[in-house]
């Protein structure tokens, strides 16, 4: 049921591979501004990869357990050509270990070339995609103890002619399964939602180009690039990159945001271009390529790769009704200073302690010039409102070594500061791309895995030094724990309790949990 133009939109969709991988970014800008020096005094780059450690790193870093963060590189490693891919842990300080390779067998039934990150599930071991390789052809599912062993959980094959190609990570629901999309495959040849066991036992939940049945016409989305979240209702959302009723649904129609029920419902709650069919003036951006955030005002955020009043892409909200609002056209300052997004990148938007968002633009910034004119990328901290402020712009060291083309996003780790990685730069030769930190004055806090559970469930609670914790509360409601190490608490949700903040109580004062806890 493939079609000539699902060929090009899947295989455009499969993000940044091997053979150009390494070559992006050799010419590097080495300008300099005062006014660019002072910001990067917060931005600290802990490692630069070198190739046979992992390359190009694209997703965003995941902070488990031990206190460590986890992620993946879509290239390099120990593998017979040196392109595969890595999984590796880093420490906050900036010591890399790398713990898989992929490929290392003939066939590559590992997989190989990982594009998203990992996710830590509640038992503690680690969940990934690579989008190639398996006993298939088109990609695997694979889960990863943090110590570094790897099992293969599920090979895709090309069904109907088309590799499913799952270029996103997964998400854990509160059912205990995990979720996640693939830009090929499913019964239409147009993409899919899966959930999978944590044994590895996966069941298509929805196909998409299902409304019509044909690839031309679809008015429910077409190649679903970026991964799910669950909302505190239960609900999973999630974007597709193509499709929508706009323009007839055409696989070339600029995109849909949608909810899906954990049984495989889905509701389409926005197609974009909505404003206008012209791909050169989506006024409401085109191609959201990123996942959402749910931010605690209850509404979704999230990014466009192109389109907006300047076709550099967009920050939009959106209702759980699905009314959507433009936030922020990239490239409103003169040369892009404001960042531009592009690359075929995925950056998610995420919310910090302080309320805001934060996020990162793969092109544009103050040493660029323009959108896809040399840019290298920003970081960028939004209001719920849209008030938009760049914090760094990549590049202004010589010879990027502070890195360049932040493709992933960030995370706020518990000590408060912001992680992220970088596509190209460093200090090594090829460009391999960074790991990083970014301070910008907040606080240390909690965060809980799960988010959510009933009375009795057990919790654990992540955090920087809790080694002196003196109690731990949810809601109000004080509840026993134990302290396993300094960045882990384990605890169970007390009788009584209610949804709300958790609380850990330090000799120093208190410790606020990011997120609410939903006591189911």
């Amino acid at each position: 049921m493939k079609n000539a133009l699902e060929d090009g939109i899947v295989s455009g969709m499969r993000l940044r591979t091997a053979g150009a991988a390494l070559a992006v970014g050799v010419v590097m800008l080495a300008a300099v501004t005062t006014a660019q020096s002072a910001k990067a005094q917060n931005l600290t780059t802990l490692y630069s990869f070198a190739g046979t450690d992992g390359a190009n790193p694209q997703a965003p870093l995941v902070q488990t357990t031990n206190g460590n963060l986890y992620g993946t590189t879509l290239n390099g490693g120990t593998s017979t050509n040196g392109t595969d891919g890595t999984v590796f842990e880093i420490t906050p300080g900036g010591t890399l270990t790398p713990l898989h390779s992929f490929c290392l067998q003939s066939g590559c039934p590992d997989g190989d070339h990982p594009p998203a990150g990992l996710v830590q599930a509640t038992n503690g071991n680690l969940y990934g995609t690579t989008e190639d390789g398996g006993g298939g052809c088109c990609g695997t599912v694979f889960k990863m103890t943090p110590g570094g062993k790897l099992t293969t959980l599920d090979s895709f094959g090309a069904e109907d002619g088309s590799g499913p190609y799952p270029t996103a990570g997964l998400v854990e629901a509160t059912d205990g399964d995990l979720y996640g999309t693939t830009v090929g495959g499913g019964a239409n040849g147009a993409g899919a939602v899966f959930r999978m066991t944590p044994g590895g036992l996966l069941t298509t939940i929805y196909s998409f180009c299902s409304k019509s049945n044909s690839q031309t016409n679809c008015v429910d989305g077409f190649s679903p690039a970026a991964g799910l979240i669950q909302a505190t209702n239960g609900d999973l959302y999630g974007t597709t990159t193509y499709g929508g009723t706009i323009g007839g649904g055409t696989v070339g129609a600029g995109g849909t945001a949608f909810k899906i029920t954990l049984g495989g419902t889905l509701t389409t709650l926005h197609s974009f271009c909505s404003k206008n069919n012209a791909h050169t003036n989506c006024l409401d951006g085109y191609t959201p390529l990123a996942a959402l955030v749910q931010a605690t005002n209850g509404d979704f955020y999230g990014t466009t790769q192109s389109g907006g009043a300047n076709n550099a892409g967009t920050v939009f909200r959106i209702a759980p009704s699905g009314k959507l609002t433009t936030l922020y056209s990239f490239c409103s300052q003169s040369a892009c200073a404001d960042g531009a997004e592009g690359g075929n990148a995925a950056q998610a938007l995420i919310q910090a302690t302080d309320g805001n968002l934060y996020g990162t633009t793969a092109d544009g910034g103050a040493t660029g010039g323009g959108a896809n004119t040399n840019g290298y990328g920003t970081i960028f901290k939004i209001t719920p409102g849209g008030e938009l402020t760049t914090l760094y712009t990549f590049c202004i060291e010589g010879g990027c070594k502070d890195g360049g083309q932040p493709y992933g996003g960030l995370v706020q780790d518990t000590n408060g500061n912001f992680y992220g990685t970088t596509y190209t730069g460093g200090t090594n030769s090829p460009s391999a791309g960074t790991v990083f930190s970014l301070s910008v004055g907040l606080s240390q806090f909690v965060e809980t895995l799960p988010t959510s559970g009933k009375v009795g469930a057990a919790v654990k609670i992540l955090g920087t030094d809790l080694t002196d914790a003196t109690g731990v509360t949810f809601n109000g409601t004080t509840a026993a724990f134990t302290v396993v190490s300094s960045s882990e608490i384990t605890t169970t949700v007390p009788a009584g309790a209610t949804s709300g903040r958790v609380v850990v109580t330090m000799p120093g004062g208190i410790l606020t949990g990011n997120l609410s806890f939903r006591v189911r």
